[in-house]
C-alpha cells in the first residue's frame, strides 16, 4: 500500500509540474468537469483517494500525516456532492478568471503537498 501512496505522490508532482509550467491547462480542465455533472467524478476520485490514504497510513513511515490527506480527500469529497454542480460552477467560473500567476502559486502549493506525501510514504 505504501508503493501507491508513494506512486500517488509522484503523480501529484507530475500534475503540479504541469500546471506550474502551463497554468491554461488547470483551466481547461476545471472547464471539462464543470459540464453537467461532470463535477461528480471529481468527488468520486477524492473518495478513492481517501480510501487509499486512510488504508494505506498505517504502513507509511509518518502515519498521521498520510491520515491527514486521507481526511481531507474525504472532506472535498462529501463538499462536492453535497454541495452539487449548481453550488460549484461559480467558484470554478472564478478560478478560470484567475492570473496565471496565482494558478503557478497553486501549482507549487500541490508540489509541497506531493513532496510531503512521498516523504511519508
Amino acid at each position: 500500500m505504501t508503493a501507491i501512496i508513494w506512486d500517488l505522490g509522484i503523480v501529484f508532482v507530475f500534475v503540479g509540474m504541469l500546471f506550474l509550467i502551463r497554468p491554461d491547462v488547470s483551466k481547461r480542465i476545471v472547464e471539462f468537469f464543470k459540464k453537467g455533472k461532470r463535477i461528480y467524478l471529481v468527488g468520486l476520485i477524492r473518495f478513492m483517494l481517501a480510501v487509499v490514504f486512510l488504508l494505506g497510513a498505517r504502513d507509511c513511515k509518518v502515519k498521521w500525516v498520510i491520515a491527514a490527506f486521507g481526511i481531507l480527500f474525504l472532506i472535498s469529497g462529501l463538499v462536492i456532492f453535497m454541495s452539487g454542480p449548481k453550488r460549484l460552477r461559480p467558484i470554478l467560473d472564478w478560478y478560470q478568471r484567475q492570473s496565471s500567476i496565482l494558478i503557478r502559486v497553486i501549482a507549487v502549493i500541490i508540489l509541497v503537498a506531493a513532496a510531503v506525501v512521498i516523504r511519508s510514504a
